[in-house]
Parts: C-alpha cells; sequence; structure tokens
C-alpha cells in the first residue's frame, strides 16, 4: 500500500524540468525574427490566474500594469508578454488578445469577454534591424504556439536580442537571452523565467563570481572611473513569476516585489535608470502557502534563471555568448 505514493514521486521528479511550465495551467509561447534578432514570449494561464506586477527600473515600457494595483477591479489575467523592440514592441500584446478571444477566453464585462494582457518590453534595438519589431502576428504567433512543454531557452523570444554589459557600449557587451528556474517544496512550485537585457554584469550571488557583462573588467569598476554614458539606452530584464499558490492580488505584487531581490543578486547594478526592470508574479490558486515563503524562493528561482538566461545565450549579432 505505501509503494503508490513513492510511485507518484519519482514519476514527478522525472516530469519536472525546472521551468515556468512545471507549474500547471502555465504555458509558454516563443516567436522571433532571427534576422532582425528580435521577438516576443507569451505565458498563457488560460483559466486566469491571480497576477501583481513590480516596475523597479527607471526607464519601463509596459501595458496594463495600473490594471494589477490590488486598489483595482480586474482579479486576474489570461496572458503575460514579454517583448523586445522597445516601446513598439507592446503591439505584440494585440496579437495575443486576439488569439485569446478566438478561444473565448477573457473577462466578462457582459457585452464581450476581454483578454486581460499586460505586457513589458525590452530594448534590443541596437542589434539586427532596429526597423523590425515584434508586432501583433508575431504576438499572435507566440500565443498560438504556446505550450505545457518545457520552454526553450537562450536566444528566443523576448530574449533574442537580448545582451549584458553595455555600460561601455555594444562593442564591450555579451549575449544574454531567456533563462528559466523553479522548485518545488513539498508541493509548492516556484518558478521563473527571464528575459535578461541589462545594462550591468550577470553574477553568481553566491561565488561573487562574474558569469557575463563588461568584457574588460566590472560594470561597476568602469562606473566608479567613469561616469554612465547617457546613450546607455539598449537595457531592461523582464520576467515572470509564477506558483500554484493560492494568492490575493496584493500577496501577488508582494512577491513580484520579493522576486526583484534575485535580480538584484544576479545583476550588478541592476534598476539603474537606463534599465527599466519589471517583473509579474503569477498564482494559479492550487495551494495555500504563506506569501513571504513564496516570495523569499521567488527571489532565489529568478537568481537562478537570469544565471540561466547568461549561459544558455548563444553568440550573435558579433556579441559573445557563452552557450557553445
Amino acid at each position: 500500500m505505501r509503494s503508490t505514493p513513492e510511485v507518484t514521486v519519482t514519476l514527478f521528479e522525472m516530469k519536472f524540468s525546472h521551468t515556468l511550465t512545471d507549474v500547471r495551467g502555465i504555458e509558454v509561447g516563443h516567436a522571433q525574427d532571427e534576422g532582425a534578432l528580435t521577438g516576443c514570449t507569451v505565458i498563457l494561464c488560460r483559466k486566469g490566474a491571480m497576477a501583481g506586477v513590480d516596475v523597479r527600473g527607471g526607464a519601463p515600457g509596459t501595458r496594463e500594469t495600473d490594471l494589477l494595483n490590488p486598489l483595482n477591479l480586474v482579479q486576474k489575467v489570461h496572458a503575460i508578454v514579454l517583448a523586445g523592440g522597445s516601446a513598439f514592441g507592446l503591439e505584440a500584446a494585440t496579437g495575443v488578445m486576439r488569439y485569446l478571444e478566438e478561444q473565448k477566453i477573457g473577462f466578462q464585462t457582459g457585452d464581450a469577454k476581454v483578454p486581460i494582457v499586460p505586457a513589458a518590453i525590452l530594448y534590443d534595438l541596437s542589434l539586427g534591424h532596429a526597423s523590425v519589431r515584434p508586432d501583433a502576428a508575431m504576438g499572435y504567433l507566440a500565443a498560438s504556439q504556446a505550450s505545457s512543454a518545457p520552454p526553450v531557452e537562450g536566444n528566443v523570444g523576448a530574449g533574442t536580442g537580448a545582451s549584458v554589459g553595455k555600460i561601455r557600449g555594444m562593442q564591450y557587451a555579451m549575449k544574454a537571452g531567456i533563462g528559466n528556474w523553479s522548485m518545488d517544496l513539498n508541493g509548492l512550485v516556484i518558478a521563473a523565467l527571464v528575459a535578461v537585457n541589462a545594462v550591468g554584469d550577470v553574477i553568481n550571488a553566491k561565488t561573487g563570481h562574474k558569469i557575463a557583462g563588461l568584457r574588460s573588467g566590472s560594470t561597476l569598476n568602469w562606473m566608479k572611473k567613469n561616469q554612465a554614458r547617457a546613450a546607455v539606452k539598449s537595457n531592461t530584464v523582464i520576467g515572470v513569476i509564477a506558483t500554484n499558490a493560492k494568492l490575493t492580488k496584493a500577496e501577488a505584487t508582494k512577491v513580484a516585489q520579493m522576486a526583484q531581490d534575485g535580480l538584484a543578486q544576479s545583476i550588478r547594478p541592476a534598476h539603474t535608470m537606463f534599465d527599466g526592470d519589471t517583473i509579474f508574479a503569477l498564482a494559479t490558486g492550487e495551494i495555500k502557502a504563506d506569501v513571504s515563503l513564496v516570495g523569499a524562493f521567488a527571489a532565489e528561482v529568478m537568481a537562478e534563471a537570469i544565471i540561466r538566461a547568461a549561459k544558455m545565450a548563444k553568440s550573435v549579432g558579433g556579441l559573445l555568448g557563452l552557450r557553445k
């Protein structure tokens, strides 16, 4: 009689992929233009998920983040869009809304179902072709390809044109991309997906070792000796925390805030005036959990996902990537 739960645990562990889709009900889809080096990533939650957001960077580009204020009416979202293309890339959310409307998914207003699709963008116009950006068609494609399979990492989706270590300009930068990580705490699953496009360096906080970034020393040391140039603009880290915890809208917002600690651990410097760092949090509501516990480990998985975003990126566009 005792063998059944042991078999169940073993099977679950075999399927656990350390990605965002380890949270049941979460799907991820990527679409990109590999020639133009830009793309978008769509995180779908077809049944809706409680959501919060935290914006820390000084140059954000976002859509529908005011809606996520706990004081406001709508409680659940149906998708999150992460995109390149600077502010132009926010158009990708329109395609995701069209896809969800076709699937009859959205907030019931009485007259129509309106899909709730917050979005955030990063600036990748310095690589590839600046005239090509994620649009509604690309957003629709990413949404239509979303699945619960472990999502691809590296130079895909919103990470296609991502880079790090740009304080001295792109000639000294390195390639980064999309990364995931997740953990299971006795059935409580907490996961992160992040597109890393920081002005600073990616650091292993446990060792202090620089993983990727400025190719001539460290960004912080450069800033000590030189003023950061106003021309530095091609930045921003955008990501999503997902969990199967039962959270209120205010608690989801707190989790997004605490997840920013993982960003600060793994990126130096973080939250600068040259970055638009934005983290969303999604809670599917399957298991009771303490919000402080969820937030604490949201920071841990975010830090690991950022490291993977650096390690999984391939060289492209004249920038060195760590993945062979």
